[in-house]
């Protein structure tokens, strides 16, 4: 057949290089959209990069499966060796894993300092507010239909510890069009706190959509193979600032490949959205950041945990010599550590007891939480942890009823040397705090106190006020109140309570309207055991 005589060239041969193209369009697209949206894709990446036994594992994995699917012809042979391969690379990962808190443990055991005496908690500075009383104080008040109150943390102001909140948009209109717009403050130091906010528009803030949210501003602009940590608000000189404490990895590589997450610094964002890396030392050095606390909250508590390996890893497996764990506490939402202002600083707080189900304590840590400074007390005698020092508690208050009142956050305060077990008795709904126990971690003994000022009584002087029985004893009269009444504002926060005891009853006195437009008094006398409701009283 004759080629055609105006020597054009047929249409479809000019396909393969259309295909070609469209094929490099697409590639470049993609990239790019990787590119801009690489924060969502953080998680993964930064998983596969701090686990490099998985960059030698996948590969021959991949290798494995390759030659094997392809000299293999049977369907179930080749399930299985699909199977074979990816328990195989989570075997590597979790050895991988085991190592790395080994790794972690050991140094940790050898950059801390033992001492022979614990922090004295700052009387002037009591930590009474429970995280679970502070979230229903700050939801019950905020008056911004518009905004909600985000998870909280802990922020100082002039040495004082805040339980803060950012105010995020609330509703999916108000998410994708709104930024954040204050900062929610609750005084930690006080039972029946106001709530203090502070408003201004962040333009990079705390759960937002992504386009003005921190967290993608952070990845894409500061440092991306990072693990960052809880933000925390901060109000310095009437402005705002977000700071984002956080990680990076250390590889090590025998036995086998693997890492340990090491205090990278702390990311401060403005009012404006300018973010600023700072290291440790900077950090410190920060006007705004005086006298936060800047070490991870994670990294301490997984340090403190990780020292179970102290004595290594087959020892973990079989005899358990020395082996600590962190001891689990009752608390809504909240867990070690625990930051505690001393006379020192703000230090975070770990207890650990032995491993299993002994209930004494073994250690308590004690972390600078501006410089990350570890320190380990260990008793000389013998000494009860926070678990058991609740059941103490339950045990002295016979009267309470505990289906509706529960303990919250045990933390350990010293007072002269001795320490103590202070824990906040609440309602099982967190509308306030009852009142606060006193446990002496040596002798059992219980101390009741019911007001701010009697806890930072009892912090200076180891001694209940004049006014309140100390001791427990079935001869006495007793001391723990038959009736708490609580006085209840219209959005549900409890603003007052009254003490009512069994040999004691109550009044109340009512203000009716007449037709006539005159009052009338109705008078009711009560009186009932702990935990009666007064609803409609």
């Amino acid at each position: 057949m004759a080629a055609d005589s105006d020597g054009d060239i047929p249409p479809n041969q000019n396909k393969p290089h259309s295909a070609t193209r469209f094929l490099g369009v697409v590639i470049l697209l993609s990239i790019a959209c990787v590119w801009f949206f690489r924060p969502w894709l953080h998680g993964p990446i930064y998983g596969l990069y701090t686990t490099p036994i998985l960059w030698v594992g996948i590969p021959v994995c991949l290798l494995i499966g390759v030659i094997g699917l392809d000299r293999i012809n049977y369907p179930a042979a080749q399930q299985a060796l699909v199977i074979v391969c990816i328990v195989g690379l989570l075997a590597l990962t979790s050895v991988s894993g085991t190592f790395a808190a080994n790794t972690l443990g050991q140094a940790t055991m050898q950059e801390s300092h033992s001492t022979d005496h614990l922090r004295e908690t700052d009387p002037a500075q009591p930590r009474v507010l429970p995280k679970g009383v502070a979230d229903r104080y700050a939801g019950n008040t905020l008056n911004l239909p518009q905004y909600q109150v985000t998870e909280s943390d802990i922020t100082f102001q002039n040495g004082t510890p805040y339980w803060s909140y950012a105010l995020a948009p609330d509703g999916m209109w108000n998410y994708l069009t709104k930024k954040q717009t204050g900062t929610v403050l609750i005084d930690m130091t006080s039972q029946n706190t106001a709530v203090n906010t502070v408003r201004g528009e962040m333009q990079k803030g705390i759960r937002t959509a992504f386009y003005n949210d921190y967290n993608w501003h952070l990845l894409k602009r500061g440092e991306y193979l990072a693990h960052y940590e809880d933000p925390f608000m901060v109000v310095h000189d009437d402005q705002q600032y977000i700071a984002v404490p956080y990680t990076v990895p250390a590889f090590h590589w025998l036995p086998i490949p693997h890492t340990t997450p090491t205090w990278g610094g702390v990311m401060l964002i403005d009012a404006n959205g300018e973010i600023t890396d700072l290291s440790p030392e900077k950090a410190r050095k920060h006007p705004a950041l005086k006298g936060q606390k800047l070490y991870p909250f994670d990294l301490t508590r997984d340090r403190v945990a990780a020292t179970k390996y102290r004595h290594g890893i087959i020892n973990t497996l079989t005899s358990h010599k020395d082996e600590i764990e962190v001891a689990p506490v009752p608390g809504d939402g909240n867990d070690q550590p625990f930051l505690i202002p001393t006379t020192e600083g703000p230090i975070y707080v770990v207890a650990a007891e032995p491993y299993g189900t002994a209930q004494g304590l073994s250690e308590i840590w004690m972390v600078d939480a501006r410089t990350g400074q570890q320190y380990r007390y260990t008793p000389n005698g013998s000494l009860f942890g926070p678990r058991k020092a609740t059941d103490y508690i339950r045990q002295a208050a016979r009267t309470t009823d505990w289906n509706r009142f529960t303990p919250a956050e045990p933390i350990p305060v010293v007072i002269d040397d001795q320490l103590y077990w202070e824990v906040q008795i609440v309602p099982s709904d967190n509308s306030g705090v009852a009142y606060t126990a006193f446990v002496n971690a040596q002798n059992s003994e219980v101390h009741e106190v019911e007001t701010t000022a009697a806890v930072t009584n009892f912090l200076q002087n180891g001694a209940v006020p004049a006014n309140q029985t100390s001791d427990r004893d079935d001869n006495e009269s007793p001391t723990s109140p038959t009736m708490i009444v609580e006085r209840v504002a219209p959005n549900g926060s409890v603003i007052g309570t009254l003490t009512i005891y069994e040999n004691e009853s109550i009044r109340i006195v009512q203000q009716n309207e007449t037709d006539a437009g005159n009052r009338t008094t109705e008078s009711r006398t009560m009186s009932g055991p702990m935990g009666s409701s007064l609803a409609g009283a």
